[in-house]
């Protein structure tokens, strides 16, 4: 059955409902430019998403050269031919018209446009300079989420292995920094023990902080089919706001922010008081325990109603159905990951895995989701400061491995401490330690928090700031040298989403102008610089993708993340695959950790752990002593109030994030007709009661302040928790004419959020900020409803020119005999 469907309006779709241990059934989702059919298309080009985390694999349409359109491939394993809004109309971004085409330079205070041989001379002759007068320390590496493995595994390469400098992350450090450091304090090792498939086996789902049906569209797409069909699962939400997640929710706890950690030990001391605990498992495949037990003694279900402002009854019925589930699955995201002790709770969510032995079987997962499309790559390559391929910057002899791959000495690598995270890095370039700054696909000037300050540091003429991107983003502009990239479509290579399926997305069109892949702008700067093995020869010895690929599965085999299993054209045709794929497992492996088998073995595991208040690493002897066979470690951690209380200034509390029709700081969805459409301008969500309260109408205009800045925005009346506000942070000022604040005019909610962070991740806390709101003008009658939540269609906004169509009907096609919406 085919039938068209406005997918801004109805953003998952329609239904194709299962049950229990069957298979999803396949739904195609395609979109096209106006005018163009199916039969007009030239060729189509296999490909993933870019926009988000789930993967969502895709043909790309090309007609006469260009990208008109996408459709869903049916044969992949992460979602059978369906596509999210982000998936069906980003693409568009790649026509805009303001793309970066030629390299840029800063000259008397402006950036004019130069040739490739002048841009990187000028990024390397700066780079050997300050290497000779200063050393590595004063170089430092900052990339995204958004680049191809190939890419990132260069730049570590480069970065680690040529330059010798610790200063290097990624802007997972904003997202997915507690997903991987919850995963290495429980497992001694980053990966995703659960899959997707798990949502098809699962009697009970719980969402910690999560709001899959925005950050994930497909997946809860899943969920709803799910639901929709015989014996659905139960729906436990944690989230302080009313998202469509909590409306699907069989409980919906929503508490005060900063207090997730009361909010899960109160859960894990109900399984303990009730026994629902698999005493077997964890005798065989845990250690900790005991510490647990005695730490849950005075978290009861009535401190922590009071302490959380959530019923007790509430907290207890949530606690049944995880205890009584016979099959569990949990996700957890940025309502935990960017929270006060962020890393604390998340590992509070293993915990609860551990205790009931509900890992490695079916329906059995725990995913710490990624935020952005590539991620998981950042982290598996060493482009997030950590060691390729999970190897423990604390073993000496996995630093020898490392030497050995790359063929250098051992002590060219910086392992004498931990790796910089962003944050001390941005201290560093504030103190004039680090001197040049490299930016590859990110936007800090929008998404990093407190800007005025971020704006300053990035602003210090001592400081050299290279920015490699498609746009001329707010971070751009304060550049010394800006660097036209391709992007997705425009080049090839690998990509592996959160439940670790590898995806092979390949060059589709050319580059716009002179833009070139970021692998080979890399390349170039490796050669510029004369990297060079302990032999002589160059240390980046690839200059294609896939050569790139053959040399990461190299690094990689024998360590968790075994990818010498596949081939590009092992990927090509088919479904993604998942690691571990290698010689005992030649098709991938769906979940980890079957049997209680983990890689937490002092000699093999990736991290000995932190101290979850101090953030202090745990000592190899310390870890050893705790975990000499290689178990699940159970990790007991104490609640601890949140640094920024509300007061009489600031009485509410401020939360960020995301919407469903925006990634990021909208450099690309800002420039998707649809997308910009249906969420144009940055608004502020307020409770029912607290706008009674204050007297606001729904959309009146406020003033949101903290002590740091402002921001101005439409209200929202919704149903996040009283005493609550919340901003979405995509918006910034590169479509107003600014690249910065204007004066009153502030719209990024970075203006208003505190420089802190998670002890143990590193993250940055974007979600305890105490706040106060003022009207400033009345609506008017004006309405700033959310489409995601009403249905209905928003209306139509400027945008940025682009080349492409503004309808939003999509074709579905679903493999049944017909959908329900």
């Amino acid at each position: 059955m085919t039938q068209q469907i406005d997918r801004i309006a109805e953003p998952w779709g329609t239904r194709t409902p299962y049950g229990p241990g069957e298979a999803w059934p396949a739904r195609v989702d395609t979109h096209l430019a106006e005018g163009v059919a199916a039969d007009d298309v030239d060729r189509w080009v296999q490909s993933a998403s870019i926009l988000h985390s789930n993967g969502d694999a895709m043909d790309i349409a090309v007609k006469d050269g260009r990208i008109v359109g996408v459709r869903g491939r049916a044969v992949d394993r992460v979602n059978h031919g369906r596509l999210g809004p982000k998936d069906l109309y980003g693409w568009q971004a790649n026509g805009s018209t303001d793309r970066l085409t030629r390299p840029l330079i800063r000259r008397d205070g402006r950036l004019v446009e130069t040739d490739w041989d002048t841009a990187m001379d000028a990024v390397a002759g700066r780079t050997k300079e300050l290497l000779e007068e200063r050393g590595p320390s004063a170089i430092g590496f900052y990339t995204t989420g958004q680049l191809f493995l190939e890419e990132y595994y260069t730049l570590g390469l480069i970065a680690h292995g040529g330059i010798g400098t610790n200063h290097v992350d990624g802007n997972t450090r904003l997202c997915t920094a507690t997903a991987a450091a919850a995963l290495k304090e429980s497992f001694a090792s980053d990966g995703q023990p659960g899959s997707y498939t798990d949502i098809d086996h699962a009697d009970v789902i719980c969402l910690y902080g999560h709001n899959m049906a925005e950050t994930q569209t497909v997946l809860w797409t899943r969920i709803l089919d799910r639901l929709a069909g015989p014996n659905p699962p139960a729906i436990v939400c944690v989230d302080p706001r009313e998202t469509p997640v909590a409306d699907h929710a069989t409980v919906h706890l929503a508490p005060r922010p900063g207090t997730n950690v009361m909010l899960m030990n109160a859960i894990l001391r109900e399984l303990l008081e009730h026994d629902r605990v698999d005493h077997q498992y964890i005798e065989a495949h845990a250690v900790g325990f005991a510490e647990l037990e005695k730490m849950l003694e005075d978290y009861t279900v009535e401190r922590a109603a009071e302490v959380c402002g959530v019923p007790a009854a509430d907290l207890r019925e949530a606690a049944r159905l995880i205890g009584s589930a016979e099959r569990l699955m949990s996700t957890v995201l940025q309502g935990f990951y960017q929270s006060h002790q962020a890393t604390a709770a998340a590992v509070q969510v293993n915990n609860v895995h551990i205790v009931r032995g509900m890992l490695g079987k079916p329906g059995c997962g725990i995913l710490q989701m990624n935020g952005q499309p590539t991620a998981q790559n950042t982290r598996e390559c060493g482009a997030d400061g950590d060691l390729p391929a999970f190897r423990n910057w604390s073993n000496d002899a996995h630093i020898e491995d490392l030497a050995r791959v790359w063929n250098i000495d051992s002590m060219q690598i910086p392992h004498y401490t931990a790796p910089t995270h962003l944050m001390q890095m941005m201290r560093y370039v504030e103190d004039g330690s680090i001197r040049f700054l490299h930016v590859s696909g990110t936007n800090p000037a929008v998404s990093l928090p407190e800007l005025r300050r971020i704006r300053s540091i990035l602003s210090q003429d001592r400081l050299f700031l290279v920015v490699q991107d498609l746009f001329l983003t707010e971070t751009a502009q304060l550049a010394d040298v800006v660097l036209p990239a391709a992007t997705w479509g425009e080049k090839t290579g690998t990509f592996t989403n959160a439940d670790r399926t590898v995806h092979l997305s390949e060059k589709a069109v050319d580059p716009p102008g002179e833009a070139r892949p970021d692998l080979d702008i890399l390349v170039d700067y490796a050669h510029r610089l004369g990297l060079t093995d302990k032999d002589g020869a160059p240390l980046v010895k690839w200059t294609s993708p896939e050569e790139a690929f053959e040399a990461w599965k190299e690094c990689s085999r024998g360590r968790p993340c075994d990818y010498t299993g596949i081939t590009y054209d092992k990927l090509r045709g088919g479904s993604g695959i998942q690691w571990p794929c290698n010689d005992e497992h030649p098709d991938g492996t769906e979940r980890l950790y079957v049997d209680g088998q983990f890689w937490s073995d002092p000699d093999y595991c990736e991290s000995y752990g932190r101290d979850l208040v101090t953030g202090a690493p745990v000592e190899p002897t310390e870890y050893k002593a705790l975990n000499p066979h290689g178990r699940a470690v159970i990790k007991a951690a104490e609640y601890l109030p949140p640094h920024e209380q509300p007061s009489e200034d600031h009485p509410f509390q401020l939360i960020t994030g995301r919407t469903l029709y925006h990634f990021h700081t909208r450099t690309k969805t800002g420039r998707a007709p649809q997308l910009q459409a249906a969420a144009p301008e940055v608004w502020v969500e307020a409770s029912a009661a607290d706008a009674e309260e204050e007297g606001w109408e729904e959309g009146d205009l406020l003033d949101i302040t903290t002590p740091r800045g402002a921001v101005t925005a439409r209200l929202r009346i919704s149903g996040v928790r009283p005493g609550v506000l919340f901003l979405p942070f995509h918006y910034g000022y590169w479509d107003t004419g600014a690249g910065h604040e204007p004066d009153g005019q502030g719209r990024a909610a970075n203006e208003l959020t505190l420089t802190d962070w998670d002890p143990a991740s590193k993250q940055p806390i974007f979600k305890t900020a105490a706040a106060a709101a003022t009207r400033i003008a009345a609506s008017g009658g004006r309405s700033a409803s959310a489409p995601t939540t009403t249905g209905s269609r928003p209306v139509s906004a400027s945008v940025p020119p682009t080349r492409g169509d503004e309808t939003a009907l999509v074709s579905e096609q679903s493999s049944t005999a017909g959908g329900t919406r």
